[in-house]
């Protein structure tokens, strides 16, 4: 139940965040989930400040997921996520910030899991 939410300091097309939502959905098979149940949110033209400068090409990640992971997974699936957005969107990895959240409750279909 992996949920990866994107904002991104500046416009970004449809085509290439369909791209990205399927990059997402092959990386996310670092952290030993699918992208069966997998859920992405890209905010684009997203106000992001570094060091009290606003960012004109930046990116914010979280990563949630039901369970928990190796720090090995989550060191690999962090660069990952920096090469990507580096390659699609050409933010500096030193611009992108990553943070993972483990839940242990996780609701879906009117349950928990």
């Amino acid at each position: 139940m992996p949920f990866i939410d994107s904002k991104i300091s500046f416009f970004v097309n449809n085509a290439v965040k369909e791209e990205l939502k399927e990059e997402l959905g092959k990386l996310i098979t670092t952290l030993n989930k699918s992208e069966t149940y997998l859920m992405v949110g890209i905010d684009d033209d997203y106000n992001l400040w570094l060091g009290g400068k606003k960012l004109e090409k930046g990116a914010y990640v979280s990563v949630s997921l039901y369970g928990n992971a190796p720090k090995e997974a989550y060191d690999k699936l962090t660069e990952q996520i920096c090469d990507l957005f580096s390659k699609k969107l050409d933010i500096p990895g030193d611009a992108v910030y990553v943070t993972y959240h483990p839940v242990s409750d996780w609701g879906w279909n009117g349950r928990n899991f």
